[in-house]
């Protein structure tokens, strides 16, 4: 019996809404936090290298710390728990890691993995495409982890104003990784700000 679900995926995104304003006294268990970032880890990237990497913060204390990195913003200490989203500026080392077990199973020859491989490093060789390739994957999961989290029951909001600088010295993140984003998740204690978006015509080109 084949399942659709074209409701279930259009009812996530049509309710999905950047929440600012959190109640604080809804907690999010270690559990679902991990439910949602493994969801979110299903998330295409080139090469299948998954260019992400998250950092949890969930206590309270860990949320003081990044509340003035994130200058201020209320909906930091508010939230049930903030992931903040780094693209992997190495991801070209998870080569083996990825592709090692396909060729112990017989999905795929050595052959065909070291041919990926010398693509793969050669790629790299490119420092701007690494810290594109960064971004751009990275941000796939962070849009699956947006949508896995409403799919759970909590709204979310994606944050680009933070220090980076900051953020990188405060939490001791290695030169492999670049700071994308932070997203906060909560419940939400004030209806999310009307938006509309730009009529899909105006968005659109076809060719």
């Amino acid at each position: 019996m084949k399942t659709n679900y074209l409701d279930d995926v259009k009812t996530v995104i049509n309710n999905r809404a950047s929440v600012r304003h959190y109640n604080p006294n809804k907690k999010i268990t270690k559990e679902e936090l991990t439910e949602i970032l493994t969801l979110a880890t299903k998330a295409p990237s080139a090469w299948n290298l998954q260019h992400w990497h998250f950092s949890v913060f969930h206590s309270d204390e860990s949320k003081q710390k990044l509340l003035p990195i994130a200058y201020n913003q209320n909906q930091i200490v508010e939230s049930s728990a903030v992931v903040a989203l780094l693209g992997d500026l190495e991801a070209n080392l998870n080569t083996d890691t990825v592709y090692a077990p396909l060729v112990d199973a017989g999905y795929m020859t050595s052959e065909i993995k070291e041919t990926l491989a010398g693509q793969i490093n050669r790629a790299y060789e490119n420092k701007e495409f690494a810290r594109d390739a960064a971004f751009s994957n990275a941000s796939l999961a962070a849009m699956q982890l947006i949508l896995a989290a409403k799919a759970n029951g909590y709204d979310s909001c994606a944050i680009g104003g933070f220090n980076k600088d900051q953020f990188i010295e405060e939490f001791s993140i290695s030169e492999r990784y670049v700071p994308i984003m932070l997203i906060t998740l909560g419940q939400a204690a004030k209806p999310a700000h009307k938006s509309n978006r730009l009529d899909i015509d105006t968005v659109t080109t076809w060719l």
